[in-house]
């Protein structure tokens, strides 16, 4: 019934689907198996795509050829720029996507994609064959054959979801849990646990107040996630969001439900994810606190549903209706579905490779929640990944590797594999020690050309990072060459409170001001703006983030270069680390669990010292 196939994806989430893309334009034959046909890439939770520190790794997937970008920029219905009172390292964009909209573009994309089939059935069993990933078998007893398996089970492995006192195997609420791969697994001697994360209620918008809450509009200026000329949403047709607050009033009578609360009466085993507390969790964790914020963010162009991010629980339905209607503007909302927590199977992501290839099992790839992940960015990205590798793998080619100096999805797969996670891992800016590098502005330049060589990126992404690299090269020499008359710049330096000039200076030193920028030199220098009239807003503010923080930039590149000496220095794979007498206990158990390739990789492992990496670098003659 069915042919072999170079790769086998098992799950049509935000990894999947981006794995299943980037094999099958790689050249790769794909098949795409879920259990239902009708929520590839469902946003489950939030419908938003980026935000600090995400966005940035959207548009890292963008650069490489991934479609997360695109989709988002096509759905998007609000769209802001967070951070932007700091310095370029920080801004993060963030869309609020139309969530039905999202999915079907995603479709859209995937069935015009060659090379991609499509499958509807429950993956229970992996084929392997002398320790090598060969196909998979499905709930309808189908033996599919290929030479390398993705699974990206999101929440579905042995899922089970809690609304108060109740609770019911599933997914997804109204959706079955997938079973068999994880005891499949365990039997092979795979380390699994369990974690949990949780959704708010959906409520009815023709029900609500917005007069009681505060307007959040989107951006005028729409940067998007794409680097490709993508349709962008006008700016004068965003959807608003709002905010509100709890009050003490609505703590009070939530914690009338804990005795029913599944995650104080110990029926929920798997931890949380820390940065997106239940509201359950917040009042009890910061009991000084006598209101948490609330945003009310719409689900599409074309339905009333909201969203009420910052409202996360499991207590029982009537506690949340009550507290909900005790919050402004919600005094007589209407629930169309109850917020729950969903407890599912996830493998210790230190049993993989850099690759995403599980050690014990080759052409076995996981990528998304199966790694303890938590987010449709973070998810989306180790797809990607995975999904190139399982096609490296398959075409017997050298894996596809991003450093942490590289991109954050770098910083993510390297911290998951060194570092594991006993919690739902989530990027964070402050992960990244080269963020100074990896910012959102620049990832194209970053990327592309690395996707492109393998690929992936088209010519036309190619030619697009080209073009780009050449007007910041004009823009930079114009800006050095470019001389101003004391005449020129004066009023306008009055004007903002800022030093005269007494003789000529270059346009590239006046604008190392903090408070100028291109945009306003060229306001004041009408020749100036002549000169640069040809070149893209993308590519001049390319140009004046590099000119602004050049000094920034060589500094962390130096350190970069520092540091690539150790990640340069090979273990070799079959190391004998029993013969480091001197070695920690510790390291000593650490290394060998997760035989790290270089000392690099060896330095940034939990529980390894300082110390342990010069024994180890004397020991291989360093």
């Amino acid at each position: 019934m069915f042919s072999k196939y170079d790769v086998i994806v098992v799950g049509a989430g935000h990894a999947g689907c981006e794995a299943a893309a980037s094999a099958a334009n790689l050249g790769s034959s794909v098949l795409l198996i879920t259990m239902n046909m009708q929520t590839i890439a469902q946003m489950s939770c939030n419908p938003a795509m980026g935000g600090i520190a995400k966005g940035q790794i959207v548009r890292e997937i963008d650069a490489l050829g991934g479609y997360s970008g695109i989709i988002t920029d096509l759905s998007t219905i609000q769209f802001r720029m967070l951070n932007l009172s700091k310095g370029p390292a920080m801004w993060s964009p963030r869309a609020q996507n139309d969530r039905m909209l999202f999915a079907a573009k995603w479709r859209e994309w995937l069935e015009k994609t060659p090379n991609v089939d499509f499958y509807q059935d429950m993956v229970k069993e992996i084929i392997i064959k002398n320790n090598k990933a060969c196909g998979v078998i499905t709930g309808l007893g189908h033996e599919i054959m290929a030479e390398s398996v993705v699974v990206t089970s999101g929440t579905f492995l042995n899922g089970v979801i809690h609304i108060g006192e109740k609770q019911f195997g599933g997914g997804r609420v109204a959706e079955k849990a997938a079973t068999g791969i994880t005891e499949q697994l365990v039997s092979l001697g795979f380390e699994s646990d369990r974690l949990k994360t949780g959704t708010p209620p959906r409520v009815d918008g023709r029900s609500l107040d917005y007069s009681k809450m505060e307007e959040q509009k989107g951006d005028e200026h729409i940067v998007g996630f794409s680097y490709m000329n993508t349709p962008k949403v006008k700016a004068q047709d965003q959807r608003s969001c709002f905010i509100t607050y709890t009050n003490q009033t609505v703590h009070d009578l939530l914690k009338t439900g804990f005795d029913r609360s599944p995650m104080y009466q110990g029926r929920i085993e798997g931890v949380g994810p820390r940065y997106c507390p239940s509201i359950e969790d917040k009042i009890s964790r910061f009991a000084d606190r006598d209101r948490h914020q609330l945003f009310v963010e719409p689900e599409g162009w074309d339905t009333v549903e909201i969203y009420v991010n910052g409202f996360s629980t499991s207590l029982p339905e009537e506690v949340q209706m009550a507290a909900l209607r005790l919050v402004p503007g919600f005094e007589k909302c209407k629930i169309f579905r109850p917020g729950y927590a969903i407890e599912y199977d996830y493998f210790m992501p230190t049993q993989l490779t850099h690759a995403l290839e599980t050690k014990q099992i080759s052409h076995l790839f996981f990528a998304g929640q199966i790694n303890g992940t938590t987010g449709y960015e973070e998810a989306a990205c180790q797809g990607l990944i995975a999904g190139i590798n399982a096609h490296q793998k398959a075409k017997q080619l050298e894996p596809f590797i991003l450093k942490r100096s590289e991109a954050y999805i770098g910083v993510l797969v390297d911290d998951l594999i060194n570092k594991g996670t006993d919690e739902p891992y989530r990027m964070f800016t402050s992960r990244a020690e080269f963020r100074t590098l990896l910012r959102q502005d620049n990832a194209d330049i970053r990327l592309t050309e690395k996707s492109y060589q393998i690929g992936l990126a088209s010519s036309e992404r190619m030619k697009a990072v080209e073009i780009k690299k050449e007007e910041v090269s004009f823009v930079k020499d114009t800006l050095k060459n470019y001389s101003i008359e004391p005449t020129e710049i004066n009023d306008y330096l009055k004007s903002i409170e800022s030093a005269t000039i007494t003789e000529k200076q270059k346009a590239s030193k006046i604008i190392l001001r903090p408070n100028i920028t291109l945009d306003d030199l060229q306001k004041s220098l009408p020749n100036l703006k002549d000169s640069l009239s040809a070149i893209s807003a993308d590519s001049l503010l390319q140009s004046e983030i590099q000119i602004k923080y050049e000094r920034y930039i060589e500094k962390e590149q130096q350190l970069v270069d520092k540091m690539s000496d150790l990640e340069n220095m090979v273990i070799p794979s079959n190391f004998d680390y029993n013969k480091l007498s001197a070695l920690s206990n510790e390291a000593l158990q650490k290394m060998k669990k997760i035989q790290p390739s270089t000392l690099g990789q060896a330095s940034r492992i939990s529980g390894v010292n300082p110390s342990d990496i010069q024994i180890l670098m004397v020991y291989m003659g360093r």
